[in-house]
């Protein structure tokens, strides 16, 4: 029966080397916990922006340029009669108007202004003085970059806050102590532009009539998702 001696000592070792590991790994493994948390907070729509249009048709891209680039030039002359409004040049796009026989029978050009401003009031006006001889694409009112910064701030503080809290519950719960492994942070709130679409109107009470504007809030969104480790 000596032979047996050998495998006698050897199955023990074989049992510390396999079971040193498991061990190592139950004691080493903390448990992690997922979870999320987010804050809303209004900030100031203090910034507007809208972009007009000039559009013609002509029999050719010459004569229609003179006439569309007038048109613009005029509104930019009028824009620069209000120092609170800042004007850039938008898209510009000519492109053929084809017959039912796909031969070009014309020529089409539209071409934009963006005009921004931190005065409702002046724009307002402003747009309805142009709405004369032009059309208006799109109106928007947003909170201005430095007051989202700062309402973004404030929400971000908040999410925090709340992650904590929340954490701090289910570590209570559970009767441990614990501590943030990991946090991302996203923000949201954007405002939707709205088409406005409106067509020039050769009325001269039109051009008399300011465009209404609301300023309104953009609630600015902070979500805070991560995962916390309870300790032992």
């Amino acid at each position: 029966m000596t032979h047996l001696r050998p495998l006698l000592y050897v199955l023990p070792l074989l049992a510390v080397l396999h079971g040193a590991p498991v061990l190592a790994a139950a004691t080493g493994n903390a448990t992690t916990i997922e979870l999320a948390a987010d804050a809303v907070r209004p900030a100031e729509n203090d910034l507007a922006r809208a972009t007009v249009f000039a559009e013609a048709s002509g029999a050719t891209p010459g004569a229609l340029a003179k006439q569309v680039n007038g048109m613009i030039a005029a509104a930019l002359k009028t824009a620069r009669t209000y120092p609170a409004i800042k004007a850039q040049s938008g898209a510009t796009h000519t492109y053929p108007v084809y017959a039912k026989d796909r031969q070009i029978e014309g020529w089409r050009m539209r071409s934009a202004l963006t005009l921004e401003s931190r005065d409702p009031a002046a724009l307002s006006e402003l747009l309805g003085k142009l709405q004369a001889t032009m059309g208006v694409a799109s109106l928007v009112m947003l909170p201005a970059e430095e007051t989202r910064e700062k309402v973004e701030s404030e929400a971000i503080v908040a999410a925090i806050a709340a992650f904590k809290a929340r954490a701090g519950v289910i570590a209570e719960a559970l009767g441990k102590p614990y501590r943030i492994k990991q946090l991302a942070i996203n923000s949201a709130g954007r405002p939707p532009i709205m088409p406005v679409m409106r067509s020039a109107s050769l009325s001269a009470s039109a051009e008399a009539t300011p465009m209404p504007i609301e300023a309104g809030e953009t609630p600015i969104n902070v979500s805070i998702s991560g995962q916390i480790e309870l300790l032992d």
